[in-house]
């Protein structure tokens, strides 16, 4: 039959086992981590007290060894478990913190404690009578300053660790009640062993703190209790739309909502606590460059930004904009929140938008080509009418010639005479006709789709004798004078779409005629100027100018200010075309009743 002592002995030697095994586990197969740091200097303070008391339980009666001064060792765990407890505590709470110099602070106490303990032969303040039983135990003054510490930083720290494992977890999770459950085996024994209430000897105290451990353990390894980063993992409502996983500092998946599952065809046992990068590599269905993942991932660390995204998975057809965004306590990185935004359906409508947008553009081009070609009809007439008149006065020359080949008195210089006459005539001919292929050349341009590209280089003196073919029509009706102001070589190359580009400016100068609201004589001016290795062309009037609210929003969305006679379509177009053709830019200036000025900025 055991004794007392052998019982107790064995007890307290399974306890070290059970302890030492914990703590070598979690070394080896637990990430690091702070809360796994914290944890096994807890379960290092619990060793120390089981070996002194091991080798109290050993020695003290066999060799007559007074027991307290295996207390003297016991107590360095003793002192320090309180402060492991509280750092386990706090450090679940928050998952990471930054050990400032008040921290230090903590260890005071439980030093002093020590110092007095060691030296309490000279003065009791810590025991007056020292006994292996805690009701025959007379404690010193000191004791109640080294209990209220003690247990007040027990009382703080497994406060953090139930309220914060409840929070997380719910009350009835099977953690939480894990937690409880060791919490309570060993402070309610404590506290009743240490008032007299249950009698107790000293070897109690670590034991029940060993039984508690066993019951964390159970939910450190069952139900990841050193894995949890609970301010990532305040839980989210699986029943929201976007998918999103939270990855720790080894990009280790530590949580993830039912959104991300249905998205992936992942089950929850297959995507917890594994390999980002390997949850990659083994699936087709997140198709994302690994190394482009690195890339991200790395930087998210650095910055307080969200870093983006845009990703098409073609195994889901779905596109997918991913946010990755740095999860932090105050400064200390603690993990990713990698958020999967499912935005087909926004794909898509932006396509239709974008196919609706390049319709009302075509038809904004038809409609502006239809006023074109009337004007391009009238200038036409003269030039026709000039050639039918030449042509009339070339076949009376010929029947005239024709009737003084036989004629006596028709001499030479009346032949050169006649001949003289054709020549004028052919050479008004020649004038008038390449007037009109100039003028087909430029609306032919300006017929062309928009989805066609030219890419031509032409002079500045092209471009602006286009403008001035184009915009005759429309600054005569209006009596409108354009004034071209070449301030820089008229040989300079553009390289981009002609046609593009004279649209614009000619939208510019329509602009302009309309600014003068139907007041004749006024003036617009063209300026092509140089500023370094850039084209500026400048188009000027003189009239109404444009409101605050208007420039704001000029090239941002479709804005006009000519109520139902206009779409807005016309500048908000001239802006895409001058940054997709050219690389370019277009600004405005403009003051109520001085006049606006918009500037194209073209890279030479």
């Amino acid at each position: 039959m055991l004794t007392t002592g052998t019982f107790t002995f064995v007890i307290l030697l399974l306890s070290f086992f059970v302890t030492a095994v914990l703590t070598l586990v979690i070394y080896k197969k637990i990430d690091k981590s702070q809360l796994r740091s914290v944890f096994i200097l807890t379960l290092s303070c619990l060793s120390i007290c089981f070996i002194g008391l091991i080798f109290q339980v050993l020695f003290s009666n066999r060799f007559g060894i007074p027991p307290i001064y295996f207390d003297y060792f016991v107590y360095i765990g003793t002192c320090l478990l309180p402060v492991g407890i509280f750092f386990t505590g706090i450090i679940f709470a928050k998952t990471k913190i930054e050990f400032k110099k008040s921290y230090f602070a903590l260890f005071i106490v439980p030093i002093i404690s020590l110092l007095i303990l060691w030296t309490n032969d000279y003065h009791h303040l810590f025991y007056e009578k020292y006994s292996v039983n805690f009701p025959e135990t007379i404690y010193g003054p000191y004791m109640t300053i080294h209990s209220i510490y003690s247990y007040g930083l027990l009382l703080v720290g497994l406060f953090y660790l139930m309220s914060y494992s409840i929070k997380n977890a719910g009350f009835f999770s099977r953690q939480s009640i894990l937690l409880i459950i060791g919490i309570l085996i060993s402070l309610i024994t404590n506290i009743l062993g240490t008032f007299g209430i249950l009698h107790m000897t000293v070897y109690m105290t670590p034991i029940t703190f060993a039984i508690g451990i066993l019951f964390w353990a159970i939910a450190i390894f069952k139900f990841n209790f050193l894995s949890i980063t609970p301010i990532a993992l305040q839980k989210i409502v699986d029943k929201i739309s976007d998918g999103y996983i939270v990855i720790d500092e080894n990009n280790k998946i530590i949580d993830f909502n039912k959104t991300f599952l249905m998205m992936s065809g992942f089950k929850d046992s297959y995507v917890r606590n594994k390999n980002l990068y390997t949850l990659i590599k083994d699936n087709s269905a997140i198709s994302i460059d690994i190394d482009t993942l690195k890339e991200i991932l790395s930087s998210v660390k650095k910055t307080t930004k969200t870093l983006a995204l845009d990703k098409y998975f073609e195994s889901l057809n779905m596109h997918f904009h991913i946010e990755f965004s740095r999860l932090n306590n105050k400064n200390s990185f603690i993990g990713t929140l990698i958020l999967f935004k499912n935005i087909t359906q926004h794909v898509e409508d932006m396509k239709t938008i974008k196919n609706n947008q390049e319709t009302l553009m075509e038809n904004e081009r038809l409609a502006s080509l239809g006023q074109l070609i009337g004007g391009i009809a009238h200038n036409l007439k003269t030039p026709i009418m000039s050639i039918s008149g030449a042509a009339e006065g070339l076949s009376d020359l010929i029947k005239e010639y024709d009737s003084s080949i036989d004629d006596p008195e028709v001499n030479s210089q009346d032949h050169h005479d006649i001949a003289l006459d054709m020549s004028t005539w052919v050479s008004k001919i020649k004038t008038h006709t390449e007037y009109m292929s100039d003028v087909i050349t430029a609306v032919k341009g300006q017929a062309v789709n928009l989805s066609n590209e030219n890419d031509i280089s032409f002079t500045v003196t092209e471009l602006v004798k286009r403008v001035n073919i184009l915009m005759r029509h429309e600054l005569k009706n209006s009596i409108v004078y354009l004034k071209v102001l070449m301030k820089t070589d008229e040989n300079t190359i553009i390289n981009g779409d002609v046609n593009s580009l004279v649209q614009v400016i000619n939208n510019m100068i329509s602009n302009s005629i309309q600014a003068y609201d139907g007041k004749p004589e006024q003036n617009i001016d063209l300026i092509v100027d140089r500023d370094d290795n850039n084209l500026l062309i400048s188009v000027r009037d003189y009239g109404c100018g444009l409101p605050d609210k208007v420039k704001d929003k000029l090239f941002k969305e479709m804005i006009t200010t000519k109520g139902k006679n206009g779409t807005g379509l016309g500048l908000y177009m001239s802006y895409s075309t001058i940054r997709a053709h050219f690389n370019g830019n277009i600004t405005v200036e403009s003051e109520i009743g001085q006049g606006t000025t918009f500037t194209i900025t073209l890279p030479l």
